[in-house]
């Protein structure tokens, strides 16, 4: 099928397409909810769909991160989809593994350097079974109640732990992504007693299902749980407000452990593939590939 751009009158049907798709899709439903079509915002989409068919969805971001939901889409349509980009700044890109791997060979990138560049297992809950574990002695608060200092040096360390971002830009990456939690009360901190041991947010909401994320407990408070509940004492509040379902992805083994504990199952894969420095798909790359 041949791609075309996404008028407004698509959006009714991709979001329902989407959320069909809730475990990989829910950066594009945030993005979609928060800006729509045609803004120019950073995190902004341009959007392409399958001619014909409601089938699949093709999108790039502002700022250049690749975002597809496309299962049923072959080979002439991948390659198709490598030269809608062309031109543009890519960062990386955020799709059900199969579909990366896919859009980043076709495209001719999957051997440019990466700060991050792994598969994810996935996770889905309803929450419904939401498993709590003894929290006795544990206390979730708003992250704007927690020190801002120690709360940015969190995020800085995962954004080098977890993210592989450069020490040199992990800081000032941090200090952003800390603004924009407080700004739009998405995180939480987890004390004990007066202390606070753990962090842990929502990535993005669609509807009735969040996606969870920026979970970090520092390395010498881990081994006692503290993510879990942390994790858990969230989707407890975030259900009484009305959130049916929670997915994530899990950036280890211990992670993948804890969220199964609180009741969550294996769903799917996601790739997380962020380049060490921006690409343009030039028209030639994508020329040799068809």
């Amino acid at each position: 099928m041949v791609w075309r751009l996404a008028e407004q009158g698509d959006l009714s049907w991709i979001q329902d397409f989407l959320m069909q798709h809730a475990q990989s899709s829910m950066f594009l439903l945030s993005n979609l909810k928060t800006h729509g079509l045609g803004s120019d915002a950073p995190r902004a989409l341009r959007v392409w769909t399958q001619e014909g068919i409601h089938s699949g969805v093709f999108a790039i971001t502002n700022e250049g991160m690749v975002m597809p939901q496309a299962s049923h889409a072959n080979e002439a349509e991948w390659r198709a989809a490598a030269g809608l980009v062309a031109g543009r700044t890519i960062i990386g890109v955020l799709a059900e593994a199969h579909q990366a791997r896919q859009f980043l060979k076709y495209a001719s990138l999957g051997h440019h350097p990466c700060e991050v560049n792994r598969d994810e297992p996935g996770f889905a809950l309803d929450l419904n079974d939401l498993d709590v574990p003894n929290v006795d002695g544990l206390e979730l608060r708003p992250l704007a109640q927690a020190p801002r200092s120690l709360i940015v040096k969190w995020r800085r360390d995962y954004n080098v732990e977890i993210l592989g971002a450069p020490q040199a830009e992990a800081g000032t990456r941090a200090e952003a992504e800390v603004s924009g939690f407080l700004a739009r009360e998405t995180h939480w901190a987890l004390y004990r007693g007066a202390n606070p041991v753990s962090m842990c947010g929502i990535n993005a909401q669609a509807g009735p299902v969040v996606q969870i994320g920026g979970v970090y407990t520092p390395p010498d408070l881990r081994s006692q749980g503290l993510a879990r509940c942390a994790v858990a004492l969230m989707l407890r509040h975030l259900h009484h407000e009305g959130a049916q379902r929670a997915v994530l992805f899990a950036a280890s083994d211990a992670a993948a452990k804890a969220y199964t504990s609180l009741g969550f199952q294996r769903n799917g894969s996601y790739a997380l593939v962020v380049f060490a420095s921006p690409t343009h798909e030039k028209t030639a790359t994508v020329e040799k590939c068809t």
